[in-house]
């Protein structure tokens, strides 16, 4: 009983790292004790001292993809849900489409030029940051 308690509480001892709660403790324990022994910890393979659970780049497109596939299929409903046909009026041009494929036009046409706004400042910032570089 004694020997199950300082475990949790040391990060390198061999007991916390034998049993399955560990990393949770461990991962938990250096972010909010990082004066008291952080460097003592370098101990069972975590490698780099840091938290062994972080994000990767791989984490990271494994959740862009899973997002995009949730947001595929939320589209996939939208459109499947909106297939009345409304007449639309653009610059001269009428015709009927279906409801979802207007509302979707409009929509990538609205990202579009937030988009091309959004490239355009980002290059100027770039200039003025690349010519203010030239001067130093």
């Amino acid at each position: 009983m004694s020997t199950e308690h300082p475990s949790p509480t040391e990060p390198g001892s061999p007991a916390s790292a034998s049993t399955d709660e560990a990393p949770a403790t461990r991962s938990t324990g250096p972010g909010s004790g990082s004066g008291s022994g952080s460097g003592s910890g370098s101990g069972s393979g975590s490698g780099s001292g840091k938290d062994p659970l972080r994000g990767s780049r791989t984490s990271g497109i494994w959740s862009a993809t899973v997002a995009l596939i949730v947001v595929l299929i939320l589209l996939a409903v939208f459109i499947l849900q909106n297939t009345q046909r409304v007449e639309v009026s653009y610059f001269g041009w009428t015709g009927q489409a279906p409801l979802s494929a207007t509302l979707l036009i409009a929509a990538a046409g609205g990202a579009l030029l937030v988009a091309s706004a959004g490239a355009l400042r980002i290059l100027q910032l770039r200039r003025r940051v690349k010519k203010d570089r030239k001067r130093r």
